[in-house]
């Protein structure tokens, strides 16, 4: 098959970027950073954790922007909880909220719920109005559990929608071929998901490895928000989300000088007929 750049038209060795914002309905001040984003081209997509306090708020604040759903089976943090939109007692926590931890939820999830919350989740993104896009999952790490990895794909095709993978590095290095299965199915996936704190820390070092990057379709996703007292007080990494919405505001991940094509989720998912 075609390299991915050229199924989308694009001429052989062309690098592509899509620039992701996680956790929109996670805060309003994420709402505010991430739309932000959108409407001046500093992203290029975005995707909702539709569990969020605030995603009913960044439901009707939508504008036809590329976005996705982030499928949600945590809630990490110690004093900013959500939980399931289904009746769903193995996603629960002491709290009663979603487990904290990847692996808290690994240990006593069951997976008809998994797969019926998952479900509700993408359904109720698109009762909202939401041209859903995309999916990925947030904390990551579906693909560490085949089990919760095939519900991941199932959800995909028969929504016909792409997903967020790792690179082939990651997944020689897991052992579990992820990014084959995917492919088997018809399931289209960047060629590789970086987060932008890998590239760096300032704009000119963000900009110098976003010049660098192989040729292909990058994923560079990230968690933007503004700075605010509740968002100090409910986020440890407040400052980290703060710094990211800075950091795209002062242009660190527009394309400029040729270096690669800015692309969002919206095309690849026009390659599965969306």
């Amino acid at each position: 098959m075609a390299a991915l750049v050229e199924r989308l038209g694009l001429a052989p060795g062309t690098r592509a970027l899509v620039v992701s914002c996680d956790d929109l309905g996670f805060s309003h001040e994420a709402n505010t950073a991430i739309y932000g984003a959108l409407r001046s081209g500093a992203a290029t997509s975005a995707s909702l954790m539709v569990p969020g306090p605030w995603a009913r708020a960044a439901a009707a604040e939508y504008r036809g922007e590329a976005v996705g759903v982030h499928l949600v089976l945590n809630a990490e943090l110690d004093l900013y909880r959500w939980g399931p939109i289904t009746h769903s007692p193995s996603l629960l926590d002491g709290d009663g909220a979603f487990p904290r931890t990847v692996d808290d939820v690994w240990e006593h999830a069951d997976l008809d719920e998994v797969r019926r919350e998952w479900r509700a989740q993408l359904e109720r993104a698109v009762l909202w109005g939401i041209g859903v896009d995309h999916l990925d999952a947030h904390l990551g790490g579906v693909e560490l559990k085949p089990e919760f990895f095939d519900v991941y794909l199932d959800l995909a095709e028969e929504y016909h929608l792409p997903v967020r993978l790792p690179g082939p590095d990651a997944e020689r290095r897991l052992g579990f071929p992820f990014r084959e299965l995917a492919h088997e199915r018809g399931i289209v996936s960047p060629d590789r998901a970086v987060a932008m704190s890998a590239l760096g820390t300032t704009v000119a070092e963000i900009r110098a490895a976003v010049a660098g990057l192989p040729e292909g379709v990058t994923e560079v996703y990230l968690r933007p928000a503004l700075d605010s007292p509740a968002l100090r007080y409910a986020a440890p990494d407040w400052a980290e989300r703060v710094r990211e919405a800075e950091l795209l505001a002062e242009g660190a991940l527009t394309v400029v000088g040729g270096t690669a094509v800015a692309i969002s989720y919206r095309v690849l998912a026009q390659l599965m007929g969306r």
